[in-house]
C-alpha cells in the first residue's frame, strides 16, 4: 500500500485524541508525510482562541514517550492553511461527517478510526493518565498498522 503524502487527523477539539494522531505519525512517519489535524469546534473553556493548547494530561502521557506538544495550538477545520489531504482520519463520530463533506469531489480517503475519549475517565490522577495513556497506546497501534513499511 502506497503512503498518503498528507493525512489529517480529526476529532472534536483538537485537544486530546487528534493532536496525539498527528504527533505520533509525525514521530513514526518523520519528514516523508505531512501531518496535521483539527477539531469540530473550540472548546467553551478557551477564552482566548489564540492561545488553546492541548489537555494537560495528553501533554504528559505524550512527554513520558519524549513527544513534546506544548507548542501545540488548537484548531478546527475553518484554521487548516490547506485541505487538500490524501487521507483524512476521523477518530470521532462527528469529526467523521464533517470530514466526509470535506473529501467530497476530492481524491482523499476517508477512514474511521473510533477512538475513546480518556477525558470520561473518572478517578484518582493515576487512574485517569492511565486512560489517557490506553488512548495513546492504541493510536500508536493502529499508526504503525496503517502506515507500516510499504
Amino acid at each position: 500500500m502506497r503512503l498518503p503524502d498528507a493525512v489529517l487527523f480529526c476529532c472534536n477539539f483538537n485537544q486530546v485524541r487528534s493532536p496525539m494522531a498527528e504527533a505520533l505519525l509525525k514521530r513514526f512517519g518523520g519528514v516523508s508525510i505531512f501531518v496535521d489535524s483539527c477539531g469540530l469546534r473550540r472548546a467553551k473553556f478557551d477564552a482566548d482562541e489564540d492561545d488553546m493548547e492541548v489537555d494537560p494530561l495528553v501533554a504528559e502521557v505524550m512527554n513520558e514517550i519524549g513527544v513534546d506538544l506544548t507548542r501545540h495550538r488548537c484548531k478546527v477545520f475553518d484554521d487548516l492553511e490547506d485541505d487538500s489531504f490524501d487521507l483524512v482520519v476521523s477518530l470521532t463520530p462527528e469529526a467523521h461527517h464533517r470530514a466526509v463533506e470535506m473529501a467530497r469531489g476530492r481524491a482523499a480517503d476517508i477512514e474511521y478510526w473510533p477512538t475513546h475519549d480518556p477525558t470520561l475517565s473518572e478517578g484518582s490522577r493515576e487512574h485517569r493518565l492511565e486512560a489517557y495513556r490506553q488512548v495513546r497506546d492504541s493510536l500508536a497501534a493502529r499508526i504503525a498498522q496503517r502506515f507500516g513499511r510499504e
